[in-house]
């Protein structure tokens, strides 16, 4: 199968895409949630107001979602940044008295968060219908990276899944890479690039307890060189499909193998 072909600036394509993967959302907590939260449970510790995330979870009434992430006790590294991750899931009252939110769930993950090259540009809740077992309902953190070489363009978008269980969010899957749009080029024309985007689905037929994750990935690879004429040539390569099975091992699933480019 032969890849398509398009005359233009084919790294262009992918530096906009890029920049469109990673572009943060402007929506905040509402009324101060997440620094009250951050206050009531973690007083010491210093918030990134830019990442906090909050949402509510319309599967359950009075249900909302909170994400805090805490920047590091100690200093890092220049280009280095780690940051502490709590998860809450908070009950809100009918009277909307904000000092009666309760936290009926959490999950604090030190060093959960990494940047070293790519920045983290936002975090968003993920309230899809992700049913795992009857009564079993998971929601998911989205985390979009970016990098700042252009001569080597990166944005990219993971996910986790977390689990209520008594007390505590369980994370059910680890931090996993769903889109990605990166290449290497010389600025001016010439240079390879990828294309990488993931549908994840519930499948609950299979007749066990939990439900298997079904991961449906797409690679499309694509080359730029400059013609004789003088004009950018971009040829798209056959896309890469990789269906994969995640199954539940009683704790969590299983974390997908990395995807290699086909270069």
């Amino acid at each position: 199968m032969r890849g398509g072909m398009q005359r233009g600036c084919g790294p262009a394509l992918l530096l906009a895409a890029a920049a469109l993967l990673a572009l943060p959302a402007h929506a905040a907590c509402e009324s101060g949630l997440a620094e009250r939260m951050q206050a009531q449970l973690y007083p010491a510790r210093t918030l990134d107001h830019a990442l906090a995330a909050c949402k509510a979870w319309p599967a359950y009434a009075g249900r909302s979602i909170v994400v805090l992430p805490l920047l590091p006790p100690v200093d890092m590294p220049p280009g280095q940044r780690t940051l502490d991750l709590a998860v809450l899931l908070i009950q809100r009252p009918d009277n909307g008295n904000t000092e009666r939110d309760a936290v009926i769930a959490r999950s604090y993950q030190p060093g959960a968060l990494s940047e070293r090259g790519p920045v983290l540009q936002e975090l968003r809740i993920d309230t899809a219908r992700y049913l795992l077992a009857p009564g079993q309902r998971a929601f998911g953190l989205r985390a979009r990276y970016r990098g700042d070489d252009l001569a080597a363009p990166f944005a990219n978008e993971t996910l986790r899944l977390y689990l209520p269980q008594g007390r505590q969010l369980h994370e059910v899957l680890a931090e996993t890479e769903m889109d990605r749009d990166n290449g290497r080029w010389d600025l001016q024309c010439d240079g390879q690039f990828e294309r990488l985007r993931s549908l994840l689905t519930v499948d609950g037929s299979a007749g066990q307890r939990w439900a298997d994750l079904v991961l449906s990935r797409t690679l499309t690879p694509s080359r730029a060189r400059r013609q004789l004429d003088g004009q950018c040539l971009e040829q798209t390569g056959p896309a890469r499909h990789t269906p994969l099975r995640l199954r539940h091992d009683g704790q969590r699933y299983a974390a997908p193998a990395p995807l290699k480019s086909p270069f």
